[in-house]
């Protein structure tokens, strides 16, 4: 097999050779003009490549593709190399196109276009193997986890070239004070990279989900992803809820414990006064309800609930009072004796504010009644004025007098 390929090699070296020799004299002036024309390539692994190579004016000179170790691959339409995955597109006077299937990262390198002029002219393309990153995996996570425990992720991916980018996520927000690791794999082609998220959980990372998201362009802008989901056990929270703010005398009371914890804290243990419920018949437990029927004022004292779990206790207190339905309806009411006061005021201050405009208007028109008087009495306007400011200084020296 192995003598086979070389001497069919041989063989397609030789006619361009030959095709050199015998189109060199009649085709020198022609052949200044023409260049083989390619692009470099890019391909993701498994996939197809297509190699083109163009020549813009061609008078029938031979195109030939050689890859990497510059074995030929088509001379024209003739196949060179026996190698499944490489197939013709296209062979013409001025295209060679050919397509390499199911491509491997040992593929990738410099394949060379040669145009068989006098002399031959080439044309290199570099064809780029993109390795696609494996599925990412998060390791660290061991279920539960203590509230304020410090918990460490880590997210490894092989198989990437480049090396691939990764990111973590926490409820749709991105952590960005992380660790990064690049190495590389031992086919020297391909890289393992691998993140380190390191935080301290508290009761709200119950139930999150942390993703692990693998970015590269190999991907298509579709990343991948692994996923998390956090399980944190806690000790209960405990809150005692009133069926109403107000109790009274022979109505019935129902106290909810709303406890929440990780384990579920099951069942409640309800109290008064620190000890136990001193009148089971009218009191009764009902899962995380205490019911008190026909209140009356001897149920007063200090409620307690208290919730427990596998990771600690927690507890609530309720003090009650009962009212009696009179006088809770006379608190409710309208405050009378205060609406009576306020009336009381504003009437007091409107009598004092008449008092006071009342004494003022007499006192202004005893004077304006002794200006008019010096006027009549006067033969003239200025023994008039002069009458006018004498009985004004008289008045004055009048009410001097009397105080």
């Amino acid at each position: 097999m192995i003598w086979k390929r070389s001497a069919v090699l041989r063989f397609y070296s030789v006619c361009g050779l030959l095709l050199q020799a015998t189109a060199s004299k009649s085709k020198v002036k022609g052949s200044q003009g023409q260049f083989p024309l390619t692009q470099n390539v890019t391909v993701v692994e498994g996939g197809t490549a297509i190699l083109t190579c163009r020549v813009d004016q061609n008078d029938n000179t031979s195109l030939q593709w050689s890859n990497p170790a510059q074995q030929t691959l088509y001379f024209d339409d003739k196949k060179a190399l026996r190698d499944n995955r490489i197939e013709l597109v296209r062979a013409s006077w001025h295209e060679l196109s050919i397509s390499v299937s199911d491509v491997s990262l040992s593929d990738e390198g410099q394949y060379t276009c040669s145009l068989f002029t006098m002399p031959v002219k080439t044309s290199k393309a570099y064809l780029t193997v993109l390795g696609v990153p494996e599925k990412p995996q998060i390791s660290g996570f061991s279920s539960p986890v203590m509230e304020g425990d410090l918990m460490q992720l880590t997210c490894k991916t092989s198989g990437s070239k480049p090396a691939a980018d990764i990111r973590w996520f926490k409820n749709d927000k991105e952590i960005k004070d992380v660790k990064y690791l690049k190495e590389e794999d031992a086919n020297r082609k391909t890289f393992t990279v691998s993140s380190t998220l390191d935080f301290r959980v508290d009761r709200s990372d119950d139930g999150v989900a942390v993703i692990c998201r693998v970015d590269h362009e190999s991907l298509n802008a579709t990343p991948q992803v692994a996923m998390q989901v956090l399980e944190i056990h806690y000790t209960p929270s405990v809150k005692i809820i009133p069926s109403t703010p107000f109790p009274q005398e022979g109505q019935s009371l129902t106290l909810t414990c709303e406890s929440k914890g990780k384990p579920l804290p099951e069942p409640v243990l309800w109290t008064k006064d620190g000890a136990e419920l001193p009148d089971p018949d009218r009191m009764v437990v009902s899962g995380r309800e205490l019911n008190i029927l026909f209140l009356n004022k001897t149920d007063n004292g200090t409620y307690r609930c208290e919730a427990t779990n596998t990771i600690g206790q927690s507890s609530a207190e309720y003090v009650l009072i009962v009212h009696d339905p009179n006088s809770l309806a006379g608190q409710n009411g309208p405050d009378h004796a205060l609406i009576g006061g306020i009336v009381a005021v504003v009437c007091i201050v409107t009598l004092c504010s008449i008092f006071l405009l009342g004494r003022y208007l007499a006192r202004h028109k005893t004077y304006l009644t002794n200006e008019l008087k010096g006027a009549e009495d006067a033969p003239d306007a200025d023994t008039a004025i002069i009458n006018a400011e004498g009985s004004q200084s008289n008045a004055e020296e009048k009410k001097e007098y009397f105080i």
